[in-house]
C-alpha cells in the first residue's frame, strides 16, 4: 500500500472506463481503472467489429491459455467487421452454474482489458465491479488477476466475501461466492463456485493479490467490512450521492423533490472522523473533480479522490464521440443536466441520467423501445416454486416478469440499462436489420463543470488535462 494514488479514475460502467483511459491515467502516475461490467459482451462486439487497431489480437496472444483464446477468436472474430445492419451475436446469459463458455468469456475479456491498460508502463491498474452483478464475479476476477490487476474496487452492494476470493486465486485455488436469491429458504444451495484449474492449461506461478477497496456510502458499511469481511480490506472509496452511475438509496423514509428525484440528507453524509479512526486509507468521490475539492479531501485525512465525470468525457474514454460532443457543448452553454432517476435501473438503485436528445432520457425514445431482456446482467435471482434458481428482470416483458413471481409495480419506469449502456459505448445492438438500440449517458452532478477542462478554444480534452488541472490548479 505504499505510493498510494492521489487520484483514482472512476470505473464507469460498460466500456466508458476502457483500457485506453485507464492506461492514460496510470501512465501519469495515478490509478487508472477499467470497468469490469459486461466485459464479455464488449470483447465479443469488438471482435465482431473486426478488432479495429488489432488490440484484441495483441492481448489474445499474451493470454496464458492458448486453446481457450483461439477457440473464442475463431468463434467471434469477423475480418473487416460485420455489416452495419447485422446484429451482434447473443452470448449465453450468466446463471448460477452457467455453461463453461460464459466463464471462459469472462476470464479472457477481463484479462484482455487489464493487459491492455497495463501495457507500456509499470504503474498499477485497477478494475471496478458492481457487487449487484454477482454471477460473473468469480471468473471475471480470476481473469483480471491473470493479467496482474493491482486494485479491485467494488460498489453497489456489500462485498463481504470478495477478500477470500482474492486470497484463493493467488495460488489458483477454488473460490466460492454467495448468490443472493430472492425467496431462498434454509438449506437451498445458493453458493457459486469456480475452480481455476478446470480452465488452466498447464501449471502457473502464483498471482499478485490486488489491493481491495470497497466503495461505500455509510460508516456502518465501512465498519462492517472491517470487522466481518472474510479477508483483508485495504481501504475505502467513500462515494456521495452526487456521483454518477448507480447511487446508494437514501437512508430513512424516501422523500422526493418536485422533479421526482430522491432526496438525500444528513444521514447520508459519512462521518470522516470515524473513517479516520479505522486507520485505513480512503478516497472521497462525488463532485470532487476540482483542485479545491482535492485540497479539501486531503485536509480531511483522505488519501485522495476518485473522479469519474471529468474523465468520462476525455478523448480516451469509451463514450461515443457524438455523445461527448453534445455534452461538452451543453456544458459550455450552461445547459448540461442530470436527473437522479429512482426507477430507470432494474437494479432498484437510483441511477443518474444525463438529459441528452436521442438517448432514452427522452420519454419518446424510452417508450418506443420494446421490452427485451437479452443481456441480463441486472437480472435478479429468485427461488422458483420447484426450489430451483431462476432469473427475472423488471425491464423484461411485463407478463413474463409477473409470471416469474415479480410484482407489476416493479416494472414501472424500468429501462434496459444493459443494452442502452452498450450503445453508449459505441456497440449498439441492431434488431431486424434496421432498429438500433439507443444509449443512456450517466454522469455525476458535476456534469456542468466538464467544460472547465477544455483548453482555450478547444473542443476536446484529455486525461492528462484532467490530472494536470486537479494536481496543479
Amino acid at each position: 500500500m505504499s505510493n498510494l494514488p492521489v487520484i483514482i479514475q472512476g470505473g464507469m460502467g460498460v466500456g466508458v472506463s476502457n483500457w485506453r483511459l485507464a492506461q492514460a491515467v496510470s501512465r501519469l502516475g495515478q490509478l487508472g481503472v477499467v470497468s469490469g461490467t459486461a466485459l464479455d459482451q464488449i470483447m465479443v462486439r469488438r471482435l465482431q467489429d473486426g478488432d479495429i487497431g488489432g488490440h484484441m489480437r495483441r492481448a489474445f496472444d499474451q493470454f496464458p491459455f492458448r486453446r481457450m483464446a483461439e477457440r473464442i477468436w475463431e468463434k467471434y472474430f469477423i475480418p473487416g467487421g460485420k455489416a452495419e445492419s447485422q446484429s451482434y451475436p447473443t452470448i449465453p446469459m450468466h446463471t448460477k452454474d452457467g455453461p463453461p463458455e460464459t466463464r471462459e468469456l469472462c476470464i479472457l475479456s477481463n484479462f484482455v482489458e487489464v493487459f491492455l491498460a497495463r501495457e507500456g508502463h509499470s504503474n498499477p491498474v485497477g478494475i471496478n465491479y458492481l457487487e449487484k452483478i454477482q454471477t460473473p464475479h468469480l471468473a471475471s476476477i480470476y481473469g483480471a488477476m491473470l493479467a496482474g490487476v493491482g486494485y479491485v474496487l467494488m460498489g453497489a452492494g456489500i462485498p463481504m466475501r470478495i477478500p477470500a476470493v482474492l486470497d484463493h486465486y493467488v495460488q489458483h485455488e477454488p473460490a466460492s461466492y454467495p448468490l443472493y436469491v430472492a425467496g431462498a429458504k434454509e438449506g437451498d444451495d445458493t453458493t457459486m463456485s469456480f475452480d481455476p484449474r478446470e480452465h488452466m492449461e498447464g501449471e502457473a506461478g502464483p498471482l499478485q493479490r490486488p489491493v481491495f477497496l470497497p466503495i461505500i456510502a455509510s460508516n456502518t458499511l465501512a465498519l462492517t467490512m472491517v470487522k466481518k469481511a472474510n479477508g483483508r480490506v485495504d481501504g475505502f472509496v467513500i462515494e456521495g450521492p452526487t456521483a454518477g452511475g448507480h447511487n446508494a438509496p437514501p437512508r430513512g423514509k424516501l422523500q422526493l423533490n418536485e422533479a421526482g428525484e430522491p432526496q438525500y440528507g444528513e444521514r447520508d453524509v459519512v462521518d470522516l472522523a470515524k473513517m479516520r479512526e479505522l486507520g485505513l486509507p480512503f478516497w472521497l468521490a462525488g463532485s470532487y473533480g476540482s483542485p479545491e475539492r482535492l485540497k479539501e479531501a486531503l485536509a480531511e485525512g483522505a488519501a485522495g479522490i476518485q473522479v469519474g465525470t471529468a474523465f468520462a468525457f476525455t478523448e480516451e474514454s469509451g463514450l461515443r464521440e457524438d455523445y461527448k460532443r453534445t455534452v461538452l457543448e451543453q456544458a459550455k452553454e450552461g445547459k448540461a443536466r442530470v436527473f437522479t432517476d429512482r426507477l430507470v435501473s432494474p437494479s432498484g438503485f437510483p441511477f443518474k441520467v444525463a438529459q441528452v436528445k436521442g438517448t432514452i432520457s427522452e420519454a419518446e425514445v424510452f417508450q418506443a423501445r420494446p421490452r427485451i431482456c437479452d443481456l441480463g446482467y441486472l437480472r435478479e435471482a429468485y427461488r422458483t416454486p420447484e426450489g430451483t434458481v431462476d432469473f427475472r428482470c423488471p425491464s423484461e416483458p411485463v407478463t413474463v416478469y409477473v409470471a416469474k413471481g415479480g410484482k407489476v409495480e416493479e416494472t414501472e419506469g424500468r429501462a434496459c440499462i444493459c443494452n442502452a449502456l452498450m450503445a453508449t459505448a459505441g456497440h449498439p445492438q441492431v434488431r431486424n436489420a434496421k432498429r438500433v438500440e439507443s444509449g443512456i449517458i450517466t454522469s455525476g452532478d458535476a456534469i456542468g463543470e466538464v467544460a472547465e477542462f477544455l483548453p482555450e478554444g478547444g473542443s476536446s480534452y484529455t486525461a492528462a488535462d484532467v490530472v494536470g488541472r486537479l494536481l496543479n490548479g
